[in-house]
């Protein structure tokens, strides 16, 4: 059974700067992508950033320039390096990871979420 488990969220100063982990277990292969989404109160839950097993990466226009996806050296890790916080980065940040399955098929697995809060 797959499970993500994240970590590092918390309260900051608006400009500040946290680091997000998420340790994946439960798969044996490196997973066709892992990424971060984010979900404020009363929002739908948005891609931040994502990452592919082959090292590409993606990040949502809010983001870029402050925000760094990584894989680990460890397999199926992955970190989110959050830089120059905004109150409006505010949110549960989520651990994404995507296997991509015969037929064209996608299994998406998600951790708990950690609150990540931006003060101003």
């Amino acid at each position: 059974q797959v499970q993500l488990v994240e970590s590092g969220g918390g309260l900051v100063q608006t400009g500040g700067s946290l680091r997000l982990s998420c340790a994946a277990s439960g798969y044996i292969f490196s997973f066709d992508a892992m990424g971060w989404y984010s979900q404020a109160p009363g929002k739908q839950r948005d891609l931040v950033a994502v990452v592919t097993s082959g090292g590409s990466t993606d990040y949502a226009d809010s983001v870029k320039d402050r925000f760094t996806i990584s894989r680990g050296n460890a397999k199926n890790t992955v970190y989110l390096q959050m830089n120059s916080l905004k109150p409006e980065d505010t949110a549960v940040y989520y651990c994404n990871a995507v296997k991509k399955g015969p037929y064209n098929t996608i299994n998406n697995y998600w951790g708990q979420g950690t609150q990540v809060t931006v003060s101003s």
